[in-house]
């Protein structure tokens, strides 16, 4: 086995995703193992490990399966060495700032639920304090 191949138990261990996520991705098709020992092990690339990555910051954002796959093709497309007409490459950036947006559109909704639970956990405080303060 080449050194620049891992198990997929490597592979869970530096994504933080489990055993079982991982192979749900591979079974929707968002990751395939670059490759399979001969004892049929899934064998993974850095790249393979890159893919995960997205999908592992896509998840918690609300971003659909779907719009992963969408994006790793736009993104696969992009870096691929063969030749975009003009068009084509600018219609898969169009794509990527698209994702782009839309994350820092959750993003900043999560700011606003995270702002709110800070205030409610504050007010939680307050009145533990106040109830103790009486009792005393």
């Amino acid at each position: 086995m080449s050194s620049e191949h891992m198990q997929i138990g490597e592979v869970a261990a530096r994504t933080e995703l489990s055993l079982r996520t991982i192979r749900h991705y591979e079974e929707t098709g968002l990751v395939i193992p670059s490759a399979r020992s001969q004892g049929g092990f899934r064998l993974y690339t850095e790249t393979d490990v890159a893919r995960l990555m997205v999908i592992r910051r896509m998840k918690p954002l609300g971003f659909t399966l779907d719009e992963m796959r969408d994006l790793l093709q736009a993104a696969d497309r992009l870096d691929a060495p063969s030749r975009l007409d003009e068009g084509e490459r600018e219609a898969l950036l169009e794509r990527v700032r698209g994702y782009e947006a839309a994350a820092a559109q959750k993003i900043e909704d999560l700011r606003v639920q995270l702002s709110r639970a800070e205030e409610f956990a504050a007010t939680l405080r307050t009145r533990v304090e106040q109830a103790q303060s009486a009792r005393t």
